[in-house]
């Protein structure tokens, strides 16, 4: 079952016996656990008939025992295990998975790994159990679950925004998740978000940022380029070299695959290059005026010598500070 299915269940007050969360994304298994422990049974209900217990500090007897029991004056009781991948024995849970106790919630929240279902406790769990998979996002996947994540604060987001906020926090949704809150909390419902709300409230600078780097980079604009990369130069956190060679990496790729695309109807064209609107589109059509076909594999190799050298690897180490290499990339790239 999907994410949203599974919430939508939730909400509906509807709950199943057993549910088994794993996968490489811990937002998605915290957000599911998270709400069953919030609202599966009420405040008063708890003391008594809600039980929590971690991976690392339990037996498997201890969680079949207190799933066993029955509810204290309630319809049902919950039973949780968090961390569930660093519990030592969670297959010998089995003789509870094969026969589980309807008047008992039994949440397994099994993170940052895939467990193999193939063995007789998968099967099991296969047979009576929600299993949810939680997989982590696409880079190019991050603005439109950026989208849907304001959507359900009764928030829009500008394409440019989203970008800005998806290129600068990566795919960690947890973390994501939380600036995003400070969005939510800090702007009246119907607000559409712009980066200029996103510099306010995420601390994101809506001039000295990659995507304004890469921009100015495509656009051929020395000038703005100069001066992002001299912000980062100066302030590493903001702008790290790995962060800014990936970025630029998936952006000279998208140019480089644009001049084998550019005949296609607009709507394959933003497909293939996965944009999400036609407002991208134009500025990688003028990009990859500025570099033609056999420009853009020059500057993607460039880039993978960038990345070497800033690891050390396969180049001779100039002992040169990472700003330094900065400031040298992007004026090769350019030049």
């Amino acid at each position: 079952m999907e994410f949203q299915q599974i919430l939508r269940e939730l909400r509906e007050n509807t709950f199943r016996p057993i549910y088994f969360l794993h996968g490489k994304e811990p937002y998605f298994v915290d957000t599911i656990s998270s709400y069953i422990e919030k609202n599966a049974l009420s405040e008063s209900e708890r003391s008594f008939n809600q039980s929590v217990f971690y991976g690392k500090d339990v037996d498997h007897m201890a969680i079949v025992d207190a799933a066993r029991r029955f509810p204290m004056m309630a319809a049902r009781q919950v039973v949780l295990l968090k961390e569930a991948q660093d519990m030592r024995n969670l297959s010998n849970l089995l003789s509870y998975i094969e026969k589980p106790m309807e008047s008992t919630i039994l949440v397994i929240a099994h993170k940052h790994k895939k467990l193999n279902l193939n063995s007789k406790f998968g099967k099991a769990l296969k047979k009576n159990a929600l299993i949810f998979e939680s997989k982590p996002l696409y880079d190019n996947q991050v603005p439109g679950w950026i989208s849907n994540y304001l959507k359900s604060h009764k928030l829009t987001i500008t394409p440019k925004a989203g970008e800005l906020i998806a290129e600068n926090l990566g795919t960690d949704l947890s973390k994501i998740a939380n600036e995003l809150d400070k969005l939510a909390l800090n702007l009246p419902a119907g607000t559409q978000v712009d980066d200029a709300a996103v510099e306010k409230h995420i601390g994101i600078s809506k001039d000295f940022n990659v995507f304004e780097l890469q921009r100015a980079i495509g656009l051929r604009d020395p000038l703005k380029a100069q001066r992002i990369v001299n912000y980062f130069a100066a302030n590493p956190k903001k702008g790290p070299m790995p962060m800014l060679v990936g970025s630029l990496y998936n952006y000279f790729s998208k140019i480089y695959l644009f001049h084998s695309a550019k005949n296609l109807p607009e709507n394959e064209l933003l497909s293939t290059l996965q944009l999400r609107s036609s407002f991208f589109l134009k500025e990688y059509r003028a990009a990859a005026r500025n570099y033609s076909h056999s420009k853009t594999e020059q500057v993607i190799t460039l880039l993978k010598e960038f990345d070497l050298k800033s690891k050390g690897v396969g180049y001779n180490n100039t002992g040169k500070p990472e700003g330094e290499l900065m400031k040298e990339m992007v004026w090769r790239i350019m030049h």
